[in-house]
């Protein structure tokens, strides 16, 4: 039976920690979950869908996106919020709680702009040498997808170990999502939570 969450930075940060996340149900109240298996997207075997490709360099004047981090963290969220309408398990003590973690450095955006709006984008919590990645939107056809790629790439630039995506999907499988035993997730964890890196 999943377990109510106290919210502030330093169970948050303890839950991630020990393998759990965080998410709202029907009625709003807030619950420790896991996975297992786990999803994880390896970051040395990320790959990028041929038809990708020729949009993730394009410039915003030919058609491209502009590629901001961390420029509007709580709109990022609130999207990730309204995209999933029906039963969305993001809440508004969520939201305060993660914008928290964003202040203070350990919550991050990747953002797809387009038009001086906001196409997509995906957030997640950086702990260590570990991302785990929460939610992504799109409003704009591939925003969210060249969102991820950017975020790999900054993961891959500044030695990051570990990408969780909690479970897998059609959409995370085309980029390389593979689940893998809870055990084998938690041993990688630990390891990453052993190094140190900036974001």
């Amino acid at each position: 039976m999943p377990r109510p969450v106290l919210l502030d930075p330093q169970t948050l940060l303890a839950g991630y920690a020990a393998g759990f996340f965080p998410m709202a149900d029907g009625q709003g109240t807030i619950r420790w979950y896991t996975a297992d298996p786990r999803g994880i997207i390896p970051l040395d075997t990320f790959h990028v869908p041929r038809t990708l490709r020729s949009l993730i360099n394009r410039p915003p004047q030919k058609g491209g996106f502009e590629v901001r981090i961390d420029h509007d963290f709580e709109a990022t969220m609130r999207a990730c919020q309204e995209d999933r309408r029906e039963g969305t398990w993001i809440n508004e003590e969520m939201i305060a709680a993660y914008v928290r973690l964003h202040r203070l450095g350990l919550a991050h955006s990747v953002e797809a702009w387009k038009g001086g709006r906001l196409a997509g984008g995906l957030y997640g919590v950086s702990l260590g040498a570990a991302f785990f990645g929460e939610s992504m939107f799109h409003r704009q056809r591939d925003a969210s997808k060249v969102a991820l790629v950017h975020l790999v790439r900054r993961l891959r630039e500044r030695g990051y170990q570990l990408l969780d995506t909690q479970t897998t999907t059609a959409h995370l499988r085309r980029f390389g999502c593979i689940e893998i035993p809870a055990e084998q997730y938690l041993s990688k964890l630990q390891a990453a939570l052993r190094k140190e890196c900036r974001w």
